[in-house]
């Protein structure tokens, strides 16, 4: 399995469960999202009957918006986070994704809602953040990390922008931490889903990849390892929903 961290150029990366060379999974990753784009919020409705909102709404509860604080929202292209920071009394929120298809159903999701003067939405990369060292008072990141290239700099980057005692928060598909239903889990991760993103967004593989791009990622343990050796501290995780998704917490001290 290649190294979910830092490798020297050359190396292979996971891309489900293929081994691509780097800049091919950056390309493939970008066409996955390009491609489920126009269906993603329905999408995530879909496959988790809504309780990604829950998650989402238990981040945004821990992260206890502050009005005059700058929130950095890492590959939250289409505004979920973002929209419910500005809703929990938060002033100033920056949406960073590489993707612009998925940066244009934010923008259009703002406009829907009648926010005008809200995120500021910027085509950017996870690895190599478009803002300046200590910017940003918090920094959080949804279903994003484990489609990043390098983890590991991305971790780095987190910490660059962050100004010091800010705080960083990771939500992400992890292991699933009931063994009995772990049978049911992969019936409905890698046939159901599919099945459903095929009916639905029209793209079955994109969600075939979806699915091993969680089990290929590191669990819950690992995961918060690589955020102490980004040089954050103060990390916590818990699990939501039985382990399905887990909660990452840190601080820059």
């Amino acid at each position: 399995m290649a190294d979910p961290g830092d490798s020297k150029d050359g190396e292979t990366r996971d891309f489900g469960y293929e081994e691509v060379p780097p800049d091919e999974h950056k390309r493939r990753v970008r066409d996955v999202f390009d491609s489920v784009a126009p269906r993603y919020d329905l999408m995530n409705d879909l496959m988790s009957g809504g309780v990604h909102r829950l998650w989402k709404a238990e981040l945004l509860r821990r992260l206890r918006p502050r009005a005059g604080e700058t929130l950095l929202d890492v590959g939250g292209g289409t505004g979920d986070l973002a929209f419910g920071y500005l809703g929990r009394g938060g002033t100033r929120v920056i949406v960073v994704d590489m993707n612009e298809e998925m940066l244009t159903v934010g923008r259009d999701r703002a406009l829907d809602r009648g926010i005008v003067a809200g995120p500021i939405w910027v085509a950017g990369d996870a690895e190599n953040l478009p803002l300046a060292s200590s910017s940003v008072d918090a920094y959080v990141t949804a279903f994003c990390m484990r489609n990043v290239t390098r983890p590991a700099h991305a971790l780095a980057e987190a910490r660059r922008v962050l100004r010091p005692t800010g705080r960083f928060f990771c939500l992400e598909f992890s292991r699933f931490a009931i063994p009995a239903l772990q049978p049911v889990y992969d019936l409905y991760s890698f046939a159901v889903l599919p099945l459903m993103g095929q009916i639905v967004a029209g793209d079955a593989a994109s969600y075939r990849y979806l699915a091993e791009s969680i089990r290929k990622f590191p669990p819950q343990e690992e995961f918060a390892a690589m955020i102490t050796e980004a040089g954050l501290s103060d990390v916590r995780w818990s699990n939501l929903s039985g382990g399905i998704a887990a909660l990452h917490s840190a601080r820059r001290i």
